[in-house]
């Protein structure tokens, strides 16, 4: 696998001035701080962005994931050109590419050209994420490093909530292009700061990037996840849905048994051999499939539902993350006292409940239900997060750290892509086959299939008909986060069984 950060043991470049660290690691996490928020913050939008652009259930998918998926496909051989050409390089260009992307986005209301774009801001993505952390590996020197990756850890980990909040405040002052202006305004500044402050690291000794395992990835992921998200329009069983899928399957088949014969893979499945680095990937990557999938309903729930503000849907998630704060304090503790296999089992159920739980909500549910589902939700979620972050590291190595790193940000994103795919796709369906058009005109009928978002133009009753058939995709799609949830939960026990997960063990 591509090293997306720099070898601890290894300076690629001098390191910088005493006087330039604190200004390289406001840049770096801004940088990363823009990338990230973006993942969550469009969600906050989805209702204005379906009422003027007039994309179906399906476009909405798609506008989420376009962005999800492209940043996850292209995150490790993204990181490891940054690694061989430079790390500013690659900040450089990515946060150029994801500027003017935005800039592009926020004069468009056409479904499929805000599609391109929202993809097009991956690949900015891509090239960003892994070069901040790098940056800050191979340019800080050893007693300072320590500090500044914590701080971009932390930055990485809260970006997503305040992309929320700040979508929802920014829909109450303005509409929704104001969301990419923003994300303009960030990477300009970013790219300013780079440019001034950030000097270059690259490993030019560094293996050449293996392209066929990057196209093998990049064209399965794709093929997969479009005939998923395109499932409830062509249908599951429609030929050219289904031998997308197939070819997306045996294009990663492609890959793995590529990856097997290179001497320098993008990612070794060799390592998957190891349970505890199994283990800890297999959980964030469905922890993040449930969070995205769930984060794509609820918002919609919300705000076309329960007919909430998006800065007052964005403050409902509040108690998700009072929740995860304890959770990611207490983790560590129990780990320390009873291994790390109990409370990362029991802290996967209790997101897998919560979830669950999320089936019992209606149209008529009062604020104090949704948040006594919401904080036992981020409890869990913290407990869990902790040992499986945990496990990647500590399962290799020190030799092999950077790839720990690299699979921990693959394993979120890719979650939260196929979470939004799957989970979306298990919403447009059941949705469209809930939704009663019976005698309402063609035009009309049309409309209110494509999404509740469409069908609320029209008032009572078509909108109270989309409201009852959200409601029921609602819960199919949640009951679906939480049988994956609760899959993995099994899966880890199994992985864990028999080995030692204490601390320090």
């Amino acid at each position: 696998m591509s090293a997306t950060a720099a070898r601890p043991d290894r300076a690629a470049a001098p390191a910088a001035p005493d006087g330039r660290h604190r200004a390289v690691l406001f840049v770096t996490c801004l940088a990363l701080a823009t990338v990230v928020a973006a993942m969550a913050s469009l969600n906050v939008a989805l209702p204005d962005i379906a009422r003027a652009t007039g994309g179906s259930q399906t476009q909405l998918s798609w506008i989420i994931d376009a962005y999800s998926l492209v940043f996850a496909a292209l995150l490790l051989p993204a990181g490891a050109i940054g690694d061989r050409f430079g790390r500013r390089r690659a900040l450089l260009v990515g946060l150029a590419l994801f500027g003017a992307g935005s800039g592009l986005a926020a004069l468009t209301t056409d479904p499929g050209a805000l599609i391109a774009l929202r993809a097009l801001l991956g690949v900015g993505a891509a090239l960003v994420m892994p070069a901040t952390l790098s940056t800050i590996t191979s340019t800080f020197p050893p007693e300072r490093r320590a500090r500044g990756v914590a701080a971009w850890a932390a930055v990485a980990g809260a970006a997503a909530v305040l992309g929320l909040f700040a979508t929802g405040v920014l829909l109450e002052l303005w509409s929704w292009p104001s969301i990419f202006v923003l994300n303009v305004v960030l990477a300009v500044l970013a790219l300013a700061g780079t440019l001034l402050f950030v000097p270059e690291s690259a490993e030019p000794d560094a293996p050449r990037l293996d392209v066929v395992g990057a196209l093998l990835a990049v064209a399965g992921l794709g093929a997969l996840v479009h005939a998923v998200i395109e499932a409830p329009v062509r249908g599951w069983a429609d030929p050219w849905n289904l031998g997308g899928a197939l070819a997306g399957l045996a294009l990663l088949a492609g890959f793995v048994r590529w990856e097997l014969r290179r001497r320098h893979p993008l990612l070794d499945p060799r390592l998957f051999r190891e349970r505890r680095f199994a283990a800890g990937t297999l959980s964030i990557t469905c922890q993040f499939f449930a969070f995205f999938g769930y984060l794509f309903v609820i918002m919609q729930y919300l705000q076309l539902v329960r007919e909430r503000s998006a800065l007052a849907a964005a403050v409902a998630l509040l108690p998700m993350a009072l929740g995860m704060a304890p959770g990611a304090r207490l983790s560590p503790r129990l780990t320390d006292r009873f291994g790390a296999r109990g409370p990362w089992v029991a802290g996967l159920l209790l997101v897998a409940g919560a979830l669950a739980s999320l089936a019992l909500l209606d149209a008529d549910s009062s604020g104090w239900q949704v948040a006594a589902v919401l904080f036992p939700l981020g409890l869990g979620s913290g407990l869990a997060m902790t040992p499986a972050t945990t496990a990647i590291t500590e399962a290799l190595p020190s030799a092999l750290q950077n790839v720990g790193s690299a699979m921990n940000d693959l394993a979120r994103e890719l979650g939260g892509a196929l979470g939004i795919a799957v989970l979306g796709s298990v919403l447009t369906s059941g949705y469209r086959a809930r939704v009663d058009v019976a005698g309402l005109p063609a035009q009309v009928a049309d409309a209110a299939r494509s999404s509740l978002a469409a069908a609320s133009r029209f008032g009572p009753p078509v909108a109270d008909r989309a409201r009852d058939a959200f409601v029921h995709a609602m819960h199919l799609t949640v009951l679906t986060a939480a049988g994956v949830v609760a899959l993995a939960a099994v899966a880890v026990a199994l992985l864990l069984r028999g080995t030692a997960t204490r601390t320090g063990r």
